[in-house]
């Protein structure tokens, strides 16, 4: 198969759904398919054998590190030369309009996926009051899909209950080679915890944005004086988080990839998540792979990973943060339960490999082709 794949996001940019894309699209491309990547212009021309189509972007003023893209003519010539069997937007915004408009005009059958809650993000900048008004921007985008895909029961749910038609189940994926529990070190221990390895080690990797809610863990922090907080990762709010957090025992790491991401997984003793946006949260799955016992909260795509009790603890996202702080204590304190949910959340991972997740969605593009829509979950 010929796939053009349309995302607002890719390389070099660093978060969960560019490392759903790299995965995707090498496996794709083992498997003998072609792929096409239109996506905002970051200076790759090429990925693991797919074509990178760039297209000149402007930074986005409340997320300079996204980049807007806007449709232009080229990209018709560029799809007319590489023949598509069929077109997937990712996440359609700006550039995703693109593949939708040329997959109308050429007549090539159409795949979109949903993977960032775009509308629970509003509140957070401040722009709340348009959050009807995007749902229903989303639906009119997505139900020119001939398929729509998610990957979690519960945004298969709220985005049929939103009006959005055909929606499927994309089952998750993790690389369970590169994030595994071999990789605990002392070195990477002292790193996170600026040389306090003895220390309680709590974790967050992700985005430092305002969605996130990454305030929410300074009162589990205090809770436990004499624990370290490590937030891995980078974005717009991190200059806001750093003066939250000042004087408190926190230390902003940065980016770590590959198997430095996965040794401080892997080093640390909970894995803290207080964001209610999540439609999948790879990071959990990630942090499960390593047997980092993940403490987070109830809401979109989460409860689809950790099962409180066995392989993790939840806590609702509505509440205060004691249910937080007793979880995280319990953690703590109880070595041989901290073990167990270890081994279960690594036992959980063992399950989702990348190869099955991108032979799933084959099969769904093979059967949009064909117009042969599989039963719906």
């Amino acid at each position: 198969m010929r796939i053009a794949l349309f995302t607002e996001t890719f390389l070099p940019k660093v978060d969960g759904i560019v490392t759903r894309l790299r995965y995707t699209i090498e496996n794709l491309q083992r498997r003998g398919n072609q792929v096409l990547v239109v996506c905002p212009d970051g200076g790759i021309k090429e990925y693991k054998g797919a074509q990178v189509y760039g297209v000149s972007g402007f930074p986005l003023p409340l997320y300079p590190e996204l980049k807007m893209a806007l449709p232009r003519p080229a990209i018709g010539q560029v799809l007319e030369k590489f023949q598509p069997d069929v077109i997937h937007v990712v996440n359609p915004a700006v550039l995703g309009l693109a593949g939708i408009f040329y997959s109308k005009m050429l007549n090539i059958p159409l795949v979109a996926s949903y993977h960032t809650h775009l509308p629970q993000y509003l509140q957070h900048y401040g722009l709340g009051m348009l959050e009807g008004l995007l749902w229903e921007l989303l639906k009119v985008a997505h139900n020119q899909a001939a398929l729509n895909l998610c990957t979690s029961t519960a945004m298969i749910e709220e985005l049929t209950a939103r009006g959005i038609e055909r929606v499927y189940l994309w089952q998750r994926g993790v690389d369970t080679e590169i994030f595994h529990p071999r990789l605990a070190s002392d070195r990477m221990r002292s790193l996170l915890s600026q040389n306090h390895p003895k220390s309680p080690l709590l974790l967050y990797v992700g985005r430092l944005s305002a969605e996130k809610e990454i305030e929410r863990i300074k009162p589990i922090l205090e809770a436990i004086p004499e624990a370290r907080l490590a937030l891995v990762g980078d974005g717009p709010h991190r200059a806001n988080l750093e003066k939250y957090f000042a004087g408190t025992n926190t230390h902003f790491v940065g980016y770590l990839v590959g198997t430095e991401l996965a040794s401080a997984f892997a080093s640390a003793d909970a894995f803290i998540f207080p964001s209610r946006t999540e439609t999948l949260g790879l990071v959990l799955l990630e942090a499960m792979a390593a047997g980092c016992p993940v403490v987070a909260a109830s809401c979109g795509g989460i409860p689809d990973i950790v099962t409180d009790g066995v392989n993790g603890y939840l806590f609702s996202p509505e509440a205060d943060e004691s249910a937080a702080i007793a979880a995280t204590i319990r953690l703590l304190e109880n070595k041989q339960e901290r073990e167990k949910i270890r081994q279960n959340a690594r036992r959980e991972a063992e399950r989702w490999g990348w190869a099955a997740a991108t032979c799933q969605l084959q099969d769904y593009y093979q059967k949009v082709i064909h117009s042969q829509l599989p039963k719906a979950v």
